[in-house]
């Protein structure tokens, strides 16, 4: 009788998973995961505050996961998939959308989906800190927010163009890969272009944003040579632009900027981001002491002093001005740190272990 239930569980199961991919979406959901991580032959799993959890017991079957997965492609994102293997989308499902990456690996299909929430978290909601509400006031130049996968910098972005969405009359363009959080026009004109199905490329639609009359400009992320010269360029040129590099510190990413380049241009890279920077956010999220996470940040003010060194490329001194840069509105990581630890936010392991990281950063 065991045996027939058991039989019976895993056809329901094959057949939800042919039927629909929705049903582990929902769940997502429900449970208020970040991420689905759904590969062939593998068990389904949920990232929950950051902790992958297994919500069935039975391996996904690779055939009726693909079949499931091109259920939901257009004729073009199947092709795509086809030809490369690899498919960046969206996906919205009532009020939540979905950033989804389709890949292969050990010959089966795999989707790995992050959640995107509806609504907007606001600067309190995500503890931002004084200096990180006066860069939403800002008029020009560049603001990047750095850290690793999955460490909320399109939910930090956001949030900062939302508030220049409320205060401000401004045309907004974000440039994304895909769409993630979906503004409404408040005070501003909001446009938000999608790679892959409004225009071909982050560079592509760079080379054409400045003539559609933008004050604000969203690049999801500066992937490329290209991308981060005509970045630099917008924001020499009296735009106001955010963007996002996978670096682990506000120096690394001013260093990572610089070894894009060649030698030749280096030193012209050197001058333009001296002058364009506005400020670098670098942040992680850390397990709470309620099982939760919470966001320590390290930030970085491109005074006189930090300019200078960009444009000596000095870059290694970067982090003793944050150190003593208070006044001027920097933190250092592990100010944030034991600032989360002393609200008893986080306990005195994790404190330790993200210290221990940060010294050898």
């Amino acid at each position: 009788m065991v045996f027939y239930r058991h039989v019976l569980v895993k056809c329901i199961y094959i057949f939800i998973v042919m039927k629909s991919l929705d049903s582990f979406f929902e769940q997502a959901i429900r449970q208020q995961a970040s991420d689905i991580h759904l590969v062939g032959g593998e068990k389904p799993r949920l990232r929950i505050d950051g902790v992958l959890v297994e919500i069935y017991d039975t391996p996904l079957p690779p055939k009726e996961l693909m079949s499931a997965i091109f259920g939901i492609l257009s004729l073009e994102q199947k092709k795509t998939f086809e030809e490369t293997h690899e498919l960046d989308m969206g996906y919205k499902l009532k009020d939540t959308r979905f950033r989804i990456n389709v890949h292969q690996q050990e010959g089966k299909i795999g989707l790995a989906a992050r959640l995107i929430p509806h609504d907007i978290p606001t600067p309190d909601y995500l503890r931002f800190e004084p200096t990180l509400k006066q860069f939403t006031t800002l008029i020009d130049g560049l603001v990047l927010v750095v850290g690793p996968t999955g460490s909320g910098k399109s939910t930090t972005i956001a949030s900062m163009i939302e508030e220049i969405n409320k205060q401000r009359k401004a045309h907004i363009i974000t440039i994304e890969d895909p769409i993630e959080f979906q503004f409404e026009d408040k005070q501003c004109l909001v446009e938000q272009r999608e790679v892959g199905e409004d225009t071909l490329s982050f560079a592509e639609a760079l080379k054409h944003v400045l003539r559609q009359d933008p004050n604000v400009i969203l690049v999801g992320e500066m992937r490329d040579p290209e991308t981060i010269a005509i970045v630099l360029t917008a924001a020499e040129t009296g735009h106001l632009v955010f963007s996002t590099l996978h670096t682990s510190s506000a120096a690394e990413a001013v260093e990572r900027i610089v070894d894009v380049f060649d030698g030749a241009k280096q030193k012209q890279i050197l001058i333009q981001l001296s002058a364009v920077l506005r400020g670098v956010v670098a942040q992680q999220l850390l397990p709470t002491v309620d099982g939760h996470r919470v966001v320590a940040r390290e930030i970085l003010v491109n005074t006189p002093a930090i300019a200078n060194l960009i444009k000596e490329n000095n870059i290694s001194q970067i982090r003793s001005v944050i150190q003593t840069g208070t006044k001027d509105g920097m933190v250092t990581m592990e100010h944030s740190v034991k600032a989360l630890l002393d609200e008893g936010l986080i306990d005195k392991e994790t404190a330790e272990k993200r210290l221990e990281l940060q010294r050898k950063v």
